[in-house]
This record gives structure tokens, C-alpha cells and sequence, in this order.
């Protein structure tokens, strides 16, 4: 992998993410319209948005990250853009890593707005330090963006990569600890829950609303990140050079 090679593909992303507004619309407002509308739905229920919210800012900028991600990679093989890259001498890991790069800012920038959304407009109560609480959005949101790097390396067409979520999504929602505390699972799904990173996502959004520190909050994101990095050498090595 060369530096430079990765950074120019970082640029040329972000570049082309700049003339795409609908798609920065998508990563920087969605989550929070998203994550508003979860507060103005339970306005009345004290204290459902306090105990909710934290997951659901995992799970939202996970899931636009992912779509964006995954989808916009797809489209650079479908146009040829992929091939026509890979007769230079950019390789597949400056390529992959560059996406990553890029689409990691523009998770971070969207971490910022809907956390400071969350706490500063929808009133959710956070006992530990709010940097915290942004730094495991970034995190969250950059597994996202590596998993949908993935599934683009294995997706043929745009609605194939869409396609994965119920693969790669959707099993993480049920089973992360959004609608029950996974040790209340049976055995079996609380033992498939210990492998989806989402999981840990979570269990981080909760221990920093709750004020917890030490090994509950460093331990699931360092998991997470790793999660997050070995989607990253997977994708290097199975994207394809050709657009079939």
C-alpha cells in the first residue's frame, strides 16, 4: 500500500461526495432527522428517550454509512471506473483504504452533528462525558462504512448490495441489545449476539450514557474497531479488479 496513492483515492472521493448532495444530505441529516423523530415520538414517556436514545445513535449513522458506502463503491465498478483505476499502479488496498478514509470523515462530521443533535435538541441525558458519546458514534458509524465496503465486493448491482442488509444489518438490530438486554436472550442468540459487532456498538452507546468508564467502555470499542478493520482486509482481498 502507498500513502500517496491512498490519499489521492481519499481525495477523489471526497471530491466527488462534494458534487453529490443529495448523498451528503443522506450521511449528515438523515440520522438526525431520524434520531429526532424517535424523541418527538416518545415526548410523552418519561424517560424513553433517555434509556433508547444511546442505542439508537448506534444504529442509525451505522446504517446510512453502510447504504452510502456500499452503493457508491458498487457504482465505481459498475461505471468502469474500477478497472480503468486498477491499470495504474493503485491497488486494491490504497483503493479500499482510501474509501475508507474518506467515507471515515464524513462518518466523523455526521458522529458531530447527530450527537450534539441528540443531546443539545432531543434532551438526552448522558452521564458520562459527551466526547465519549461522539467518539463511539465515529467508531460506529466507520464500521458502517467498512462493512459496506464488504458487501461491495460481493455485490454485482446496486440492489444486491441493498440486498445485504438483511444479511449483514438487520440480525445485528434484533439481536445487539436494542429491544432486550442480550443476557435476557436465549443462550443461543445471547452466544450469536457475542459476534456482531453492532453488539459492542451499543453496549459502549449504553455505558457512556450511564457514566460507566474503565473496561466497559474501552473493551467494546476497541472490538468494534477491529471488527472494522478485519471488514477492511477482507474487502481488499476479495475485490474484484474487473466489472463483470
Amino acid at each position: 500500500m502507498n500513502a500517496a496513492r491512498t490519499l489521492s483515492t481519499a481525495g477523489r472521493v471526497l471530491r466527488q461526495l462534494s458534487h453529490d448532495p443529495r448523498s451528503i444530505a443522506l450521511m449528515l441529516v438523515a440520522p438526525s432527522l431520524l434520531v429526532g423523530l424517535f424523541a418527538w415520538l416518545f415526548s410523552e414517556q418519561a424517560g424513553v428517550f433517555d434509556q433508547f436514545g444511546g442505542a439508537i445513535l448506534a444504529l442509525f449513522p451505522f446504517i446510512v454509512m453502510f447504504l452510502i458506502t456500499s452503493i457508491t463503491t458498487l457504482r465505481e465498478r459498475r461505471s468502469g471506473t474500477l478497472e480503468r483505476l486498477m491499470t495504474t499502479p493503485l491497488g486494491k488496498a490504497d483503493f479500499i483504504v482510501g474509501y475508507a478514509l474518506a467515507f471515515g470523515l464524513a462518518a466523523t462530521v455526521q458522529a458531530v452533528i447527530t450527537v450534539a443533535f441528540a443531546v443539545l435538541a432531543c434532551g438526552l441525558d448522558v452521564q458520562g462525558p459527551v466526547w465519549q458519546l461522539g467518539l463511539v458514534a465515529v467508531v460506529d458509524a466507520v464500521l458502517g462504512s467498512a462493512l459496506g465496503l464488504l458487501a461491495s465486493a460481493f455485490a454485482h448491482t446496486e440492489f444486491q448490495a441493498v440486498q445485504f442488509m438483511p444479511l449483514l444489518v438487520f440480525p445485528q438490530i434484533l439481536l445487539g441489545g436494542l429491544f432486550m438486554p442480550r443476557d435476557e436472550m436465549p443462550a443461543a442468540l445471547y452466544a450469536i449476539s457475542d459476534w456482531l459487532p453492532l453488539s459492542y456498538a451499543i453496549d459502549a452507546v449504553n455505558a457512556v450514557t450511564a457514566g460507566d468508564e474503565g473496561a466497559d467502555l474501552i473493551r467494546p470499542i476497541l472490538i468494534v474497531a477491529a471488527f472494522a478493520v478485519g471488514s477492511l482486509v477482507v474487502a481488499a482481498l476479495t475485490l474484484r479488479r474487473r466489472t463483470d
